[in-house]
């Protein structure tokens, strides 16, 4: 289980921007304050940071914590792979796969968008290259001491794939051509952040922003009526700096970028994103995306398929289908960035 900490915020995370307001008078007497309170812990691998618009009120605010915590923890016991006991490691470990096994209804939900997804970038993002993220050293069992040869990788990639993938809606189950590992590292994240905004939503919160692991989804607006104000680090390993800030209302954004997560063997740099195509970790110049859309799951995917595919690719698919979405390319004399044209109406400076 996590464990929350409760205190009221005035700036929560290097990357978000938040400015309390003043307590309002009515007449000669104060009405309730409304704060920004900030709910945090450890979650994924990561942490997580709710910040909640409400009066000071502790019994609420632990409530809240509490709830938020429960349903954190379901994500996690569903959807880890780092878990040998989470409903995707049992399925992960069952040798025949051919017959359908059932499967919760969130695990259903998130399958299925993962689906939508890896068709609409072509297999850019595809759940299944779990092995072959294993293979690089970048899934739960340990770097591996040589990098893979190309007859490993076709031995591996030739069981992988998306479309091997059966699912079935009533009753819940899915069942595959060939046995697969799933691996949902970079669609649960923000699945979680969906999760907590529902749970939110249901307790009648009005103003809240959530945020996992970089993953974030806001509602309402902050103290004073402005929108919620998230900062686009510049992609470098070390340090943190602002590249755009944006104003976001009841939307969510995602970031993929090759910059946090890597190694290095024999001096050459290797991505934690995997190519599904290739096998291999990209090489392109594309440092960091991060996608807008109306939920945290649908940006997360979204987000890492399109820092799969390069920018070209990217920039033209996200355009063609109206998506915002925010380029970072490295070059020679640092980073040069584009946008599509419905990421601009986000942008604050």
């Amino acid at each position: 289980m996590t464990s929350c900490m409760l205190r009221p915020v005035r700036v929560a995370l290097a990357s978000i921007v938040l400015v309390l307001a003043a307590a309002a008078l009515a007449g000669c007497s104060f009405e309730p304050e409304e704060k920004v309170w900030e709910i945090s812990g450890p979650i994924f691998g990561t942490s997580y940071h709710i910040n909640v618009l409400l009066t000071e009120d502790q019994s609420r605010l632990e409530t809240l914590a509490a709830g938020i915590e429960t349903e954190l923890e379901k994500v996690d016991a569903s959807m880890s792979t780092w878990r040998a006991d989470s409903e995707l490691s049992k399925f992960n470990s069952v040798d025949d796969q051919s017959t359908w096994i059932p499967i919760s209804e969130p695990l259903l939900e998130v399958l299925k968008r993962a689906d939508e997804v890896s068709a609409l970038t072509d297999g850019a993002f595809d759940v299944t290259v779990g092995p072959v993220v294993n293979l690089w050293g970048f899934g739960p069992e340990a770097r591996p001491e040589h990098v893979p040869s190309d007859q490993e990788l076709e031995a591996v990639l030739a069981a992988t794939g998306h479309d091997k993938l059966e699912l079935r809606e009533s009753p819940p189950a899915v069942r595959t051509s060939v046995p697969q590992y799933i691996d949902l590292s970079a669609i649960a994240k923000g699945y979680g952040v969906d999760v907590v905004s529902r749970y939110l939503d249901s307790e009648g919160i009005e103003a809240y922003l959530v945020e996992i692991g970089g993953e974030v989804r806001v509602r309402g607006r902050k103290p004073g009526g402005d929108a919620w104000r998230l900062a686009i680090e510049q992609p470098m390993s070390e340090g943190r700096q602002v590249n755009r800030v944006i104003a976001l209302e009841n939307r969510a954004m995602a970031t993929s970028g090759d910059y946090r997560n890597y190694y290095e063997s024999d001096g050459r740099r290797y991505s934690h994103t995997i190519d599904p195509k290739t096998g291999k970790p990209i090489a392109h110049n594309l440092a960091s995306v991060t996608v807008i859309a109306d939920n945290c799951m649908t940006a997360d995917a979204l987000a890492t398929g399109f820092n799969v595919m390069g920018y070209e690719r990217a920039e033209a698919l996200a355009t063609r289908e109206n998506i915002p979405a925010y380029f970072i390319i490295r070059t020679e004399d640092g980073f040069e960035t584009h946008q599509t044209p419905a990421f601009s109406s986000f942008v604050t400076q």
